[in-house]
């Protein structure tokens, strides 16, 4: 609750308190009393909704949790220069500009991409992974800490909060971690969504280009 908050509970509180008081230890409830005792419990009780209003208007922020890994950057061999390029800007914007602490880029079952806290147990897709790419939704996963499959996401710290599953078309994936449980705004899911759009028609070029081209004999 922020400090604005908690000033004005405590004096509603107060405030009503002391009304409550002084109307039962007035000798005589005259008139004048009751009105005035009742103006001072609707202001003491205005004071404590202004203070809930005020907490819901600015919520705290769920704190980041010491996440397990190490931090690094994996490319993986051959790719060409424009898609590393690709691969390297979006996944730095998504580490800086929204709460990510991690990165996988998936491919055709080829890791392409890991970026940030990361460990050594390679990423096998499982179950939720098959769900994003049979809805091509994205799956949002805003506690992990209720969830039992969360050992699906093996390559991400062990104790990542928060995870999105973004589908690259049927082919792809891209998982991003966050630091702290319901971290992700609804413009950072859209933000990657439209990077791994983007991403995709960079990834099927490059692949259509390292195809041989087939000749015929006359």
């Amino acid at each position: 609750m922020p400090f604005a908050a908690r000033v004005a509970l405590a004096v509603g509180v107060l405030g009503l308190a002391l009304c409550v008081s002084n109307q039962l230890s007035a000798t005589e409830l005259t008139p004048a009393l009751e009105r005035s005792g009742v103006l001072a419990s609707l202001l003491s009780v205005g004071l404590m909704l202004v203070s809930i209003l005020w907490t819901r208007a600015a919520p705290a922020s769920p704190e980041r949790v010491a996440l397990l890994g190490t931090q690094g950057l994996e490319l993986a061999d051959g790719l060409p220069e424009d898609l590393q390029q690709e691969l390297g800007w979006g996944s730095q914007l998504l580490l800086t500009a929204t709460p990510a602490a991690s990165i996988l880029v998936l491919w055709r079952g080829q890791m392409l991409l890991r970026r940030g806290l990361l460990e050594p147990t390679p990423f096998v897709p499982g179950s939720i992974c098959e769900r994003a790419w049979s809805t091509q939704k994205p799956v949002s996963l805003v506690n992990l800490k209720l969830y039992p499959g969360r050992a699906e996401f093996a390559g991400l710290p062990s104790n990542v909060p928060a995870v999105i599953v973004q589908p690259i078309g049927a082919d792809g994936l891209v998982l991003l971690g966050g630091w702290s449980p319901r971290c992700f705004s609804r413009s950072d899911e859209i933000w990657l969504e439209g990077w791994s759009q983007k991403l995709r028609t960079r990834l099927e070029s490059a692949d259509d280009a390292s195809r041989p081209v087939e000749t015929s004999e006359a």
